[in-house]
């Protein structure tokens, strides 16, 4: 279908790209810094009156002349608890992007799970499958993965407003309510390491269930965390954009290609607490730089 295709068409297999809001100009701009793939993300409140149908003729006149791909369509709210504000947007959000991902030449749409507020992810689960478990049948009809970002939002497993999926005992409980092979996860390291759970050996346990990346890093501060615990007022961890945080990309892209995987690893910029506001792009494009030699430099033909 559409992803696998334009994807395996990448010699390298893996293109290296970053997340965009839903607008046509913003991606012409970024397009000139060499960016292999474009995430496109509805967030917030962004997702009322989200119009994807429209949108898409517009990406792609701008991507044209462009070596680069959508990579996935992103929907991130909540769609399981009827007191959510972008409740009713959230869920026709999904539905409006897995019908046009084909517009867009891309076969991923991603997003929370939602979650019951307040409540124990255990309680989710029967709201999930009765969402999930019809939209994941129809996205397959329209030859769509569905994936869930790994992102706690704030949330614990015992309380939240946003996500179930942050935690590899929630992807147990997920995946045995809708085990179609269509759904899985939207992985990054940074979700993993702010609970202080070791990204690597993780990877490589759940590396067939993921069909997108996040490329977003994490600084652990193990000096404060030995010296005052994770309770205190000093802060032990901060997002990273990749390049600056501690995980080592390349082992991360290799248990990927021993698994595999050929889609994106799209940055997540707009959380680094040193290269933000003026210095966003600079980051993003070393980000750009640092995980292209990561994936292993440029692509080298083999002699005849």
């Amino acid at each position: 279908m559409i992803t696998a295709s334009r994807a395996q068409g990448h010699p390298m297999k893996i293109r290296i790209g970053t997340l965009v809001r839903p607008d046509e100009k913003y991606i012409q701009q970024v397009d000139k810094l060499g960016f292999e793939s474009y995430s496109i993300t509805w967030g917030g409140s962004s997702t009322i009156g989200m119009d994807p149908v429209s949108l898409a003729p517009k990406v792609k006149a701008v991507l044209a002349d462009s070596k680069a791909v959508i990579s996935s369509l992103g929907v991130y709210g909540n769609p399981l608890d009827p007191s959510h504000e972008t409740y009713e947007a959230v869920r026709a959000g999904w539905r409006q992007c897995i019908e046009n991902a084909h517009a867009y030449g891309c076969d991923i749409v991603a997003g929370f799970t939602g979650r019951i507020i307040g409540k124990p992810i255990e309680e989710s689960m029967p709201a999930f499958k009765a969402f999930f478990g019809p939209l994941v049948k129809m996205a397959g009809d329209h030859g769509v993965r569905i994936v869930f970002e790994n992102c706690a939002m704030g949330g614990s497993w015992a309380t939240g407003d946003w996500n179930c999926a942050h935690n590899p005992s929630a992807w147990e409980l997920m995946f045995n309510e809708v085990s179609d092979d269509n759904i899985g996860l939207q992985w990054e390291p940074c979700h993993q390491m702010v609970q202080l759970i070791d990204p690597i050996p993780q990877l490589r346990k759940w590396a067939k269930k993921i069909f997108h990346i996040h490329g977003k890093d994490a600084t652990i501060a193990w000096d404060v965390i030995r010296e005052q615990g994770i309770g205190s007022p000093s802060k032990y961890v901060w997002h990273r954009t990749p390049g600056f945080g501690d995980t080592n990309w390349t082992d991360v892209i290799s248990i990927l290609r021993q698994n595999g995987f050929v889609g994106s690893i799209d940055i997540e910029g707009w959380h680094d607490p040193v290269y933000r506001g003026e210095l966003e792009m600079t980051g993003q494009v070393r980000a750009l730089n640092y995980l292209l030699a990561c994936r292993g430099g440029e692509f080298v033909e083999n002699p005849v």
